[in-house]
């Protein structure tokens, strides 16, 4: 399940720049299909994190945590994809998504469930 959740969180970041990128360079219609397949991402981040937790004995404070902060990130890109279509300043979107997403990746790397990627 780790495995699963890692691939979609890494295909919805590669995605979420390229969408980025069609937006810059004009192709909207690109832009507005990869917005809508993150958001099939998305539901699979959430279901696979769900799905992790629950697998857990003994949920602690810190993976409410980072589940909330995984939520964060989530947000920060559909807002900065909204803002970005609208054209909208998204300076304030990015500092909150840089701090989440460092966040996130620490929490995840750090608690327990996270060493399961390095047992083999």
């Amino acid at each position: 399940m780790v495995h699963a959740h890692m691939t979609a969180w890494f295909l919805a970041l590669v995605l979420f720049f390229v969408a980025l990128g069609l937006h810059k360079s004009g192709k909207e219609k690109g832009f507005k299909v990869l917005k809508m397949i993150l958001r099939v991402l998305y539901i699979l981040i959430i279901a696979t994190g769900v799905g992790l937790l629950l697998s857990l004995s003994n949920i602690s404070m810190m993976y409410i945590l980072k589940a909330a902060v995984g939520v964060w990130v989530i947000a920060m890109l559909e807002m900065i994809l909204g803002r970005t279509a609208k054209r909208e300043s998204t300076k304030v979107q990015w500092i909150q998504f840089i701090i989440a997403i460092l966040l996130v990746l620490y929490l995840g790397f750090s608690l327990p469930l996270g060493t399961y990627l390095f047992k083999g």
